[in-house]
């Protein structure tokens, strides 16, 4: 059975998901509510929502956890050339913050071949843009030529970075704001970037799965630490090409 979270309940144990082979990995309890609060606590505690509209806001733990290591980030022969392009052109630009609801509406407008419709509703974009007002939420933006052509969203807390989504108009746009978040984490020390789920995408730049619990271990270190500064511009793409 799966936990239903009245207000202000707690989150039970994330081992009371359900398994691998359950067709909902890691499905661990429903609420009627995306509050502050709770949406905050679920991340300190490795527990992310995920849902479609109509539906309750259904929360997640997985195990595995697919994770991006910044240390084992892939880059191929073609985006080492863009980078070292949008390094030394004033064209472009790596933005942070500008426009956060606008990057969760443009991650909710990609097309994905391996599903309809979005998860990212009104809902999300409202609970997230409080996140992002408390500092807990961040868009990692590329820019060219004044235009916004592609970026990513996601949450910090302490050293601990959680990916959600990205989106590109423009050929490599989001890998380029990826590369950037990717730099500014190996200069301050961070270990992993959440990526939640396993895609063939998140693999083919590095991304790997590993036990929940070990991913369990690692965030409860990471969430402790002094908060990683999220003012940065694209010389932190440096750090990806060393």
């Amino acid at each position: 059975m799966i936990t239903w979270l009245d207000r202000d309940a707690p989150f039970p144990p994330v081992e009371r998901a359900l398994g691998v082979n359950s067709g909902a990995n890691g499905l661990l309890a429903a609420s009627a509510d995306l509050a502050l609060p709770r949406l905050l606590n679920a991340y300190r505690n490795g527990i992310f929502p995920w849902y479609s509209d109509g539906q309750p806001v259904l929360w997640w733990s997985p195990d595995p956890r697919m994770v991006l290591r910044p240390d084992t980030f892939k880059i191929s022969v073609s985006l080492r050339k863009t980078l070292r392009r949008v390094l030394r052109d004033p064209d472009w630009e790596i933005r942070v913050d500008a426009g956060f609801a606008d990057v969760m509406r443009a991650c909710a407008n990609v097309s994905r071949n391996t599903q309809t419709g979005t998860w990212i509703t009104a809902d999300v974009i409202a609970g997230y843009s409080a996140l992002h007002a408390a500092g807990y939420a961040h868009s990692v933006e590329t820019w060219h030529r004044g235009e916004r052509v592609g970026g990513l969203y996601g949450v910090g807390i302490g050293a601990m970075m959680f990916g959600e989504s990205m989106f590109a108009l423009r050929t490599d746009a989001s890998k380029i704001a990826l590369a950037a978040l990717v730099g500014h984490a190996r200069r301050h020390g961070v270990e992993m970037i959440d990526c939640q789920q396993n895609t063939a995408h998140l693999a083919s730049l590095g991304g790997c799965e590993i036990p929940r619990g070990h991913f369990l271990a690692a965030l409860r270190s990471a969430v402790a630490q002094a908060p990683v500064a999220w003012r940065f511009d694209k010389s932190a793409l440096l750090a990806t090409l060393d």
